[in-house]
């Protein structure tokens, strides 16, 4: 199985960079052929590394092939980029790396290719020199691909190599726990007594728990039962903002997976809560939170621009506008984004977030609060977006986010207090006279 766990490594990561598919669609298909975790974990881990090297990987390979192997040997190429992450990367014995992944060659229908492979992952072995990135561009030091780097250090130039550098880092596992099944003291005394450390690093969100290994989450105590969900502390700060209160009409305007959705019924159940998406397959994953956190939302598969089909003429108190955006400040929990994303697909994603806040705006009574969110880092869609809307929009004002200081637009920084990168911005729209 060791060998064929490398072949589905490389196969999966053929299918996202040759193909454009998401590693969040193909690798847990991947994953599916195997029985054991440990082997789910390892699958897991080198897909990710590769994800996060590739440059590297690639130059490496520059300096020991001709040429790249192309059209149907692709899936071979990528199989050398798995070796050569376990050699540098990993704990695994250099003969166990070289021999298995050698071998997934022959599931691949690389039986020719063998000696070349096995030639490949042994002049790895003998020249850690390969990896001497000192005089390589940006894109090959810092596994980014140019534009990224580009736009970061436009927006970042004081920091561009710190997110670049925390992009590379595993994120942490965050737990935001079920205030309406268990406390988060009660939840904490559990993972304590179950030996999980555990830390809660926000005074004010106490329900934001993170641990301090990675583990599998069905088997933390509790899941079933619906005391806790994974969700990044950053993501968290959402309900928070929003602030629903009892009795309010509120809208999650682009809700899947439920994530948010969840936290603003677990802050306050006593609301009349639309989780709307366009997506009908990714709802699929709201309504399998809402029960097993035994929650009740009215779930609607629509486009929000697209009023006639979802909206029932009532005003909402509380918007909460996670738009569609270009998802690079998570790039560290999914590698592939920096592979996937184009710099082509920026100008699109900034006109549609614009069409749908415009839309949105025309959905929130006038008194009542409309929280914008990105899990982008680009100015373009975040305080250039609030800036531009402000202009448009004279019945809008920003409001104050206070943990951020009182500042009136929030963008947290890939890595920041061990965060994934956020965008709040908390609209009020004013009353007429």
């Amino acid at each position: 199985m060791s060998a064929q766990l490398r072949a589905f490594a490389a196969e999966t990561c053929f299918q996202v960079v040759d193909q454009g598919k998401s590693l969040s669609d193909v690798l847990p298909k991947a994953q599916q052929k195997l029985i054991s975790a440990p082997d789910k974990a390892l699958l897991q881990e080198i897909c990710f590394g590769v994800m996060r090297t590739l440059p590297q990987l690639e130059t490496v390979c520059q300096q020991l092939m001709s040429k790249p192997l192309i059209k149907q040997l692709r899936p071979l190429q990528f199989l050398i980029y798995v070796g050569i992450y376990q050699l540098q990367f990993m704990r695994i014995p250099d003969h166990a790396a070289i021999s298995e992944t050698v071998e997934a060659a022959r599931s691949l229908k690389g039986q020719s290719l063998t000696k070349l492979i096995n030639g490949v992952l042994r002049n790895v072995q003998r020249q850690p020199a390969l990896f001497d990135f000192s005089a390589a561009s940006d894109a090959v030091k810092f596994n980014h691909p140019g534009w990224i780097i580009a736009a970061v250090q436009q927006a970042y130039p004081e920091y561009w190599q710190d997110i670049l550098a925390a992009n590379q880092q595993k994120a942490p596992l965050w737990l935001r726990v079920n205030q309406q099944q268990i406390s988060p003291a009660e939840f904490v005394s559990e993972l304590t007594q179950a030996e999980i450390a555990c830390s809660q690093p926000f005074s004010y969100l106490p329900v934001a728990i993170k641990l301090e290994q990675a583990r599998d989450v069905t088997a933390l105590p509790g899941y079933e039962a619906g005391w806790f969900s994974v969700q990044d502390a950053a993501a968290q700060h959402a309900a928070l903002l929003l602030n629903a209160q009892p009795g309010d009409n509120v809208l999650d305007a682009c809700c899947a997976p439920g994530g948010k959705t969840c936290h603003i019924l677990e802050q306050t159940p006593e609301l009349i809560l639309t989780a709307l998406d366009r997506d009908a397959k990714r709802l699929e994953r709201v309504y399998h939170n809402l029960e097993r956190l035994k929650l009740n939302a009215r779930v609607v598969a629509a486009d929000i621009l697209d009023t006639d089909n979802w909206w029932q003429g009532e005003l909402f108190d509380r918007i909460l506008l996670d738009v569609p955006c270009s998802a690079t400040g998570v790039i560290r929990r999914h590698p592939d984004i920096r592979w996937l994303r184009k710099k082509s697909d920026i100008a699109p994603l900034v006109a549609l977030q614009q069409q749908i806040l415009q839309q949105a705006w025309q959905l929130l009574k006038p008194g009542g609060t409309l929280l914008y969110a990105t899990c982008s880092i680009l100015p373009a869609e975040n305080s250039e977006q609030i800036s531009h809307f402000l202009a448009q929009q004279d019945d809008a004002q920003l409001l104050p986010i206070a943990i951020a200081s009182g500042a009136t637009t929030w963008q947290i920084l890939p890595g920041e207090q061990e965060q994934d990168g956020f965008f709040f911005a908390l609209l009020h729209k004013k009353t007429r006279d």
